[in-house]
């Protein structure tokens, strides 16, 4: 399985996540934030990975922001060196909300996301910084804060499920990049 564990302790946040992309849905999380739980399960479920986390912070900022980046991490540890589909997209109706969601898992970081609530869109964006992809997020329609949201997690996570498959070689017109350090 392609997994890994991180441990993330600030002055703010205390976190310890582990993650297996190649789970069946299942997570585990402890945290006082419902909300937050609520939308890393729904990750988890839609993109077929297994998480389990405990986390605590002295406000909703640091502790979402904080998560974010420890799930970043892990992601991009768990990917590895295996060559992936890499590319993938997801629309996602949630009642009133419909969402797209695309990634491209490659190392150039990027985020764009349509998001009615600052803590999230920076959730999103903190995500995509520390695990390197590329993420876009488009809401096509929605009145209910709590769904656009849920609608756009639940893409990315089938987007995330779609990108992580195998392939036999890297997708790419650069072929692998290598970096040197002298």
């Amino acid at each position: 399985m392609r997994g890994s564990k991180i441990c993330r302790k600030t002055k703010e946040t205390d976190i310890a996540l582990r993650l297996d992309i190649d789970g069946s849905g299942q997570a585990e999380i402890e945290t006082e934030v419902q909300f937050l739980r609520h939308m890393l399960d729904t990750l988890a479920r839609y993109g077929g990975f297994d998480l389990e986390l405990k986390a605590t912070g002295d406000n909703d900022h640091h502790l979402i922001e904080d998560v974010a980046i420890a799930l970043g991490t892990a992601f991009r540890e768990a990917l590895g060196d295996v060559p992936v589909e890499r590319i993938a997209s997801a629309m996602v109706p949630m009642d009133d909300a419909l969402v797209t969601v695309s990634v491209d898992i490659i190392d150039r970081p990027y985020c764009e996301v349509d998001c009615p609530d600052v803590l999230y869109l920076h959730f999103f964006r903190s995500f995509a910084m520390s695990s390197g992809i590329t993420l876009h997020g488009i809401v096509h329609r929605g009145l209910d804060e709590h769904h656009i949201i849920e609608a756009t997690f639940k893409a990315l996570g089938t987007a995330l499920r779609r990108a992580v498959v195998p392939r036999e070689s890297i997708l790419s017109t650069k072929d692998a990049v290598s970096l040197r350090r002298e």
